[in-house]
């Protein structure tokens, strides 16, 4: 995937935002003020950080060697994937979905309702 295909993908997720809270070159994506993918290039590779459940982490480690503990974020809970690496393309917008479906979790009864009445579950909860 190229830099603008992510980049479209993670902006097409219901009420998702771009924003630049750690400067122009890290890419955050939020749902409602929580992060849920970090975009960015180090090295002159693209790699996206994603939230995951832990287990699920730890086996996607285990099976990819683009995919590595999360760079400057909570090991247990989030994953570094090298873009282009051995993740297809499929898995990864997977990888991106439940990441998306874990921050939606975590939000207040509120939050979620005012993103379930607008947004059918399938839209907001692909795993």
């Amino acid at each position: 995937m190229t830099f603008a295909d992510l980049r479209a993908y993670l902006l097409s997720r219901p009420e998702a935002l771009e924003d630049f809270p750690f400067g122009p070159e890290a890419y955050v994506y939020k749902v409602q003020g929580k992060m849920f993918a970090l975009l960015y290039e180090k090295d002159g590779q693209l790699s996206v950080n994603l939230k995951c459940e832990p287990l699920q982490a730890q086996q996607l480690r285990d099976v990819f060697a683009a995919v590595t503990p999360g760079y400057h974020m909570n090991k247990t809970h989030w994953n570094t994937v090298r873009v282009n690496g051995d993740v297809p393309a499929p898995e990864l917008e997977r990888m991106i979905d439940h990441s998306y479906a874990r921050v939606l979790k975590s939000l207040t009864r509120a939050q979620r309702t005012f993103l379930e009445t607008r947004y059918p579950a399938d839209q907001l909860y692909r795993e």
